[in-house]
């Protein structure tokens, strides 16, 4: 496995690689959910890269950018189990050059939801994947569905700046008793970790509703805000039920739709969902 910490490098390592390239990008402290990535790339493409990288251009003021989990040494030895081809684990300051004032923005259904509660981090995520797609030059990309939204922009991304790129999704991984995987899991006290469950047992609860027919879009929401209310250590940041791909909030469920929320644990965010279908 190689280990690239520049441009320049990761570049070279691309040029060397015949056939299909599939890129996981990562902001490292990596668990299940990023090692089911990586193995469904080994299956699908002739060459693996993931990337590393705590990207500050996603990070608000007041975020957890400069505590957020690293342990870069224990991600290269997991990535080396995977076989995996290359890393690329490159400085901020490799990424965003001295002078760097170019930004990629996704409008619309960045607007919402995280949008909202989370001002110009889009623009992070965008910004940096596009980097990230110029360099690599995959043929795939993978994500996870437990960032939904997140999801959806780079799928937009892709169509409106016709990357030729496939983005992949892949089933949100959960722990065995239901709390979706995330490097953020690592803040949450005893405590915190029991309280957190609260988040899957709210979309667990909308998801029986809608399967006993339920389709009545502010009934389902108030069914995981009343969830959510049982458990003092729980502040909600929003509940939603939307449209799959446009994100507006339905007053009635004529088709699939996403449930979804953000949820504080004491100081710890965290976000999960469900499709309703």
């Amino acid at each position: 496995m190689e280990v690239a910490a520049t441009v320049a490098e990761m570049r070279a390592l691309r040029r060397a690689m015949a056939g299909d390239v599939g890129l996981v990008p990562t902001m490292g402290y990596l668990h299940e959910g990023h090692l089911s990535l990586v193995r469904t790339a080994r299956r699908r493409d002739d060459h693996v890269v993931v990337s590393i990288f705590v990207n500050p251009t996603q990070f608000g003021p007041g975020e957890d950018f400069e505590r957020y989990p690293r342990d870069p040494e224990r991600d290269l030895a997991l990535l080396r189990r995977e076989r995996v081809d290359a890393v690329l684990l490159p400085s901020v300051e490799e990424l965003y050059p001295e002078g760097d004032s170019t930004f990629v923005e996704v409008a619309g259904i960045t607007e919402v939801l995280e949008g909202v509660h989370r001002p110009g981090h889009f623009r992070g995520v965008t910004t940096v994947v596009a980097k990230l797609f110029h360099i690599v030059q995959p043929r795939r990309a993978y994500f996870g569905r437990k960032d939904a939204q997140q999801l959806l922009v780079i799928r937009k991304l892709v169509r409106d700046l016709h990357f030729d790129v496939e983005v992949v999704a892949m089933p949100t991984v959960r722990e065995p008793d239901g709390l979706a995987m995330s490097s953020r899991n690592a803040y949450l006290s005893p405590r915190e970790r029991e309280a957190a469950l609260v988040l899957s047992r709210a979309l667990r609860g909308a998801g029986e509703l809608f399967a006993a027919g339920e389709r009545d879009g502010e009934r389902l929401r108030a069914s995981m805000r009343d969830v959510i209310a049982q458990e003092p250590l729980a502040q909600v940041d929003y509940v939603s039920v939307a449209d799959g791909e446009t994100l507006r909030e339905l007053d009635r469920l004529e088709g699939p739709a996403l449930a979804s929320l953000a949820v504080r644990i004491g100081a710890v965010r965290l976000i999960d969902n469900v499709t309703l279908e």
